[in-house]
């Protein structure tokens, strides 16, 4: 079994609403435990709203999660993180110490005929044409460094804050950021390159089939609790709910 969790921006909102939606990751996961030390979970991008890792340094929030995360890696879990548009300045503590893998952009992985495309989705949305021209420089390591040096923790800390806060959104899903998603993993798909897609970043969570495949994306933990799960009976959509799974409809494509 595979768990596949998308923005969960811990940090945003307030306090309370950030220890809310890390509280309820953790007790999905417990009720996972030992399913998940036999298999996966994939951490599909924005899990922090802001995170920014120096050379020593790594930020203080959601100590509980990330030990967690490490105790799964010992308990045999694969723990990969995918990261997004809102997290990618990560330097080496995920893999060094939390045993967690890290992957910077995309990836395929499984068996010939059963492979999996695995990204966040920033990057896959035309419209955002202003993002997709900045992206390139906004995740490279060069820019993370003169960004680390030009300014100590704190400071960084708070300007990503504001600069998230004024020109971020506000979480709430768009029509056409959900239906290029759908449409670049319909594209993935008839292309034979994955007969399943995962992406986060649109907020809205979906499980769509396809002639030969289908579409996940695990919508916006933080304020929805939605999630997905691959098994033998395929891929399902689901939201936490009460300390309890609850099955979410899916689209026919």
């Amino acid at each position: 079994m595979t768990l596949y969790i998308s923005d969960l921006h811990l940090g945003r909102g307030t306090p309370a609403e950030s220890r809310a939606a890390e509280a309820d990751f953790r007790s999905l996961v417990a009720a996972h435990r030992a399913e998940l030390e036999r298999g996966a979970l994939v951490l599909v991008g924005d899990v922090f709203d802001q995170y920014i890792e120096y050379r020593h340094l790594v930020p203080k929030q959601a100590m509980r999660t990330l030990a967690m995360l490490a105790d799964l890696v010992d308990a045999g879990c694969r723990v990969t993180y995918v990261v997004g548009n809102r997290d990618p300045w990560h330097v080496d503590f995920l893999e060094q110490q939390l045993g967690v893998r890290l992957v910077r952009d995309s990836l395929t992985e499984g068996p010939p005929g059963g492979r999996t495309y695995i990204a966040h989705g920033d990057g896959h949305v035309p419209a955002e044409w202003t993002y997709n021209r900045l992206r390139p420089l906004l995740r490279s390591p060069q820019m993370a460094r003169l960004y680390r040096m030009g300014l100590p923790g704190d400071s960084a800390f708070a300007f990503a804050r504001w600069f998230a806060h004024r020109f971020g959104s506000d979480g709430a899903s768009e029509p056409r950021i959900t239906e290029a998603l759908r449409a670049r993993a319909r594209e993935i798909v008839s292309a034979g390159d994955a007969s399943l897609v995962v992406m986060g970043h649109g907020h809205a969570a979906e499980l769509t089939h396809f002639g030969a495949g289908a579409y996940l994306n695990p919508g916006y933990w933080f304020a929805e609790r939605t999630f997905g799960r691959v098994d033998e009976q395929g891929p399902a959509l689901l939201r936490w709910h009460a300390g309890g799974a609850e099955p979410i409809g899916q689209a026919p494509g």
